[in-house]
């Protein structure tokens, strides 16, 4: 597992959480490479913006003093569950290929259920056709896929989906979030 360089932010708490009693600014964040939810405690004097990108890595970090750790679902305020669903729709934008290779190299999680069956609105059938076309010939993008498979859900919209899932709710297996 790659280690995370930076975090994008999603919540900025100056004053803490409203129902702790530490006044230790906080901030809501999520990893870029890994899609962890984290904690992060902002150097003194600093706040941070919605939607910024911090370094968070090993050497000298400008703005972030030290992460508090992982940030548990149940702690995501509102705001940051909003941000949420547009800092995954860009990172699926930015790292497309990735996600179409999920596509091109996903495995059965068993005998009765494959990885791709995991994400909304793919079943059976349009798991199939999926494993049937690409032996013929690897998706070279979402659009391609869309081209060679009838009646496929938006496997990019599937995807961001599927992340925002294993991110707010508890998943038996997780496909893009360590």
């Amino acid at each position: 597992m790659e280690k995370e360089e930076y975090a994008i932010v999603l919540e900025y708490l100056p004053n803490g959480y409203p129902l702790e009693r530490k006044m230790m600014p906080i901030a809501q964040a999520i990893g870029e490479v890994n899609m962890t939810l984290l904690e992060l405690v902002p150097r003194r004097g600093i706040s941070l913006e919605i939607g910024e990108k911090v370094y968070i890595g090993e050497g000298k970090r400008d703005k972030v003093y030290y992460i508090l750790g992982r940030l548990s679902r149940e702690k995501l305020t509102e705001s940051a569950k909003n941000q949420l669903q547009e800092v995954v729709q860009k990172i699926v934008k930015e790292k497309k290929q990735k996600f179409v290779d999920f596509f091109n190299k996903s495995e059965a999680i068993n005998k009765r259920i494959h990885q791709i069956e995991l994400l909304p609105g793919f079943g059976k059938k349009h798991t199939q056709e999926i494993l049937i076309q690409r032996k013929d010939k690897p998706f070279e993008s979402f659009e391609d896929m869309k081209k060679r498979i009838q009646n496929l859900p938006d496997p990019e919209k599937a995807v961001e989906k599927r992340i925002l899932q294993e991110l707010t709710e508890f998943e038996r297996y997780n496909l893009f979030v360590y």
